[in-house]
C-alpha cells in the first residue's frame, strides 16, 4: 500500500490537535511542512532552530506517539530546518534519539570494562564511547553574563579549566524555572569535553536517574548501574529536587556521589531551591551538597534580558524593531524561556499572517505568555507632561533652541525618561532631536545638581513625578 505524505501528516495533525490547545496547535504545528516520507521515516520542515528545540523540549513524547501510530513501532521523525544556513537534519531517532529512547535497552558499550552495561544506549546501536547526553547548543559563548548569574558562571569557567580540582565540588546551581540552570550546567560540561577530550562527561536529569534506578532494581542490575556511574569523570545531575522522598534512589546516589568525590571527580547539580530548602532530602545528602559552592541564578535585570534576546535574535537570524525588543524585555521578566517563546511566536505569527512585527502584534503574542502587560510610561508621554507643566510648545523639546527655560525642561524630560522608562540612553537621545547618549548623561547630571541646590526646582520635579504615577494608575 502506497502512503501519501500529506495523508500521513494530516493523520498526525489530527491526533496532535486532540492533545494540545488551539493556540499551541496554531503556533507550533500549523507552520510545519512535511517534505519526505519513506517506509518508516517522516521528515518535516520547521521555520528555524528555536522552533525545532521547542518541539523537542515540549512535545517530543506526543510526536513520538503520533509517528509510531502512523508508521509503526520503528517509525522515526526527522527535522529539516528551513533557514538557509541550517539545512541540517536532526530527529527523534537522529542525533537526539537518547532524549526519547533512554532506558529502552541494555546493550553493552565499550567503556574499558565490557561487562558493564550502559543505561543510556539505544537498542541495536553499539557506540565506541560514552555519550555525554549533552546538548552542544548550550555553551558559555551564548550564555549572557549579568549580575544575575556572574557567580555561578565564573565558578563554572573555573571548573571547566580544572574539573575536580577546585573548591567548587560539588557546584550546586539553583534558581527558579527558566533562568538558565540547565544551560549553564551543560555549558560547563561542553567546555570540559573541549578542554579534556579524554574525560568522560555525563549529563542526566534526576527524573531519568530515578527511572534507571527503578529499572535496575527490577532487572537485578543495580551493581552494573552503580559501576557505570563510578566510571564517569564529570557528572551533571539536573533538577536534583526530584530525588526528594525517594529513599532508595537517594541511598544509591549518596554512594555514587561519595565515590566520585573521593576520587577527585567533578559533580555539578541543579535545583529549583537552595540545598537547605530541599524538603524530603536526607540530611547526609544535603550535607554533601554543601561541601562545595551553592550559587543562585536570579531574575535578570532589564539590560541582561535585552542582551539575551538580542543574542537569540542574532543566532536565529530573526530581526525585531528596537521598540519591540524593549517592549518584550520590559514585560517578560521572570523566565528566559518565555523570551525565547515570544521570539519564536512573533516569527511564526508574522510568517503565517503576513504581518509586520510591531508593538500591536507583540502585545497580542505576549498576552499568551503573561497575565497582564505592564503599563508603560513612554518618553513621549513624559515630554508632553513636562511641556504642559512649564507651558512651552511640545516640539521645542526636540528642537535646537538654547533658551534657558526650554533647555531646563528638555534636560528634566531626559532625566525623568532615564529614571522612569526602560529606554536606553541612545533611544532617549533620539527622541530629543537625534541627540547622542552623552547629551543625555550630561542632562541627567545637571538635573541632579539642581535637585541638590534648588528647592523650588526639586518641588517641580516631585510634582511631575506624582502626575506621572497618578496617570499610570489611571491607565
Amino acid at each position: 500500500m502506497i502512503r501519501d505524505i500529506d495523508s500521513v501528516w494530516n493523520n498526525c495533525l489530527h491526533t496532535i490537535r486532540k492533545n494540545v490547545n488551539d493556540q499551541s496547535y496554531k503556533t507550533w504545528f500549523e507552520p510545519i511542512t512535511p517534505v519526505q516520507l519513506s517506509q518508516d521515516s517522516l521528515t518535516i520542515q520547521v521555520p528555524n532552530k528555536i522552533f525545532y528545540e521547542w518541539l523537542e523540549e515540549h512535545y517530543v513524547s506526543l510526536l513520538k506517539m503520533t509517528i509510531r501510530k502512523e508508521l509503526g513501532e520503528a517509525g522515526k521523525l526527522e527535522y529539516q530546518i528551513r533557514t538557509a544556513d541550517l539545512q541540517n537534519r536532526k530527529g527523534i531517532n537522529g542525533d537526539r534519539r537518547a532524549k526519547v529512547s533512554l532506558d529502552e535497552g541494555k546493550d553493552e558499550v565499550n567503556l574499558g570494562t565490557p561487562d558493564i552495561k550502559n543505561p543510556f544506549v539505544i537498542p541495536g546501536i553499539q557506540k565506541p564511547r560514552l555519550d555525554s547526553q549533552l546538548n552542544s547548543i548550550y555553551r558559555f559563548d551564548n550564555f549572557i553574563e549579568g549580575d544575575c548569574n556572574r557567580l555561578p558562571r565564573s565558578a563554572g569557567i573555573a571548573i571547566a579549566k580544572k574539573p575536580g580540582a577546585t573548591a567548587f565540588n560539588p557546584l550546586v546551581i539553583f534558581g527558579d524555572v527558566g533562568l538558565g540552570k540547565t544551560h549553564l550546567a551543560q555549558a560547563i560540561g561542553n567546555k570540559v569535553q573541549e578542554n579534556f577530550p579524554n574525560k568522560s562527561v555525563l549529563y542526566v536529569s534526576a527524573e531519568k536517574f530515578t527511572n534507571q534506578i527503578v529499572q535496575s532494581i527490577k532487572n537485578g542490575t543495580t551493581n552494573d548501574l552503580v559501576n557505570f556511574y563510578h566510571m564517569v569523570d564529570f557528572l551533571i545531575v539536573d533538577d536534583i529536587q526530584f530525588l526528594a522522598n525517594k529513599t532508595k534512589t537517594q541511598e544509591i546516589f549518596f554512594h555514587i556521589f561519595n565515590q566520585l568525590h573521593q576520587n577527585g571527580k567533578q559533580l555539578v547539580l541543579t535545583s529549583d531551591r537552595a540545598p537547605k530548602d530541599l524538603d524530603g532530602m536526607e540530611e547526609r545528602m544535603i550535607s554533601r551538597f554543601k561541601w562545595g559552592l551553592s550559587a543562585d541564578l536570579t531574575i535578570p535585570e532589564f539590560e541582561t534580558r535585552m542582551a539575551i534576546l538580542e543574542s537569540k535574535m542574532m543566532r536565529e537570524g530573526i530581526e525585531l524593531p528596537d521598540d519591540v525588543v524593549e517592549f518584550i524585555c520590559f514585560n517578560i521578566k521572570n523566565n528566559i524561556r518565555e523570551l525565547e517563546g515570544v521570539l519564536v511566536s512573533l516569527a511564526a505569527q508574522s510568517s503565517l499572517a503576513n504581518r509586520n512585527i510591531d508593538i500591536n502584534l507583540t502585545k497580542e503574542v505576549i498576552k499568551k505568555f503573561i497575565k497582564e502587560i505592564n503599563k508603560e510610561i513612554t518618553v513621549e508621554f513624559i515630554q508632553k507632561l513636562v511641556a504642559d507643566h512649564f507651558q512651552i510648545p511640545f516640539e521645542k523639546l526636540a528642537g535646537k533652541t538654547r533658551k534657558r527655560s526650554i533647555v531646563v525642561a528638555r534636560q528634566l524630560s531626559m532625566y525623568l525618561a532615564k529614571n522612569l522608562t526602560n529606554k536606553s540612553l541612545k533611544s532617549i537621545g533620539e527622541m530629543f532631536g537625534g541627540r547622542d547618549h552623552s547629551t543625555v548623561i550630561y542632562s541627567c547630571n545637571t538635573v541632579q545638581d539642581l535637585l541638590d541646590t534648588d528647592p523650588a526646582f526639586k518641588e517641580d520635579v516631585h510634582v511631575l513625578e506624582r502626575k506621572i504615577k497618578l496617570s499610570l494608575n489611571e491607565k
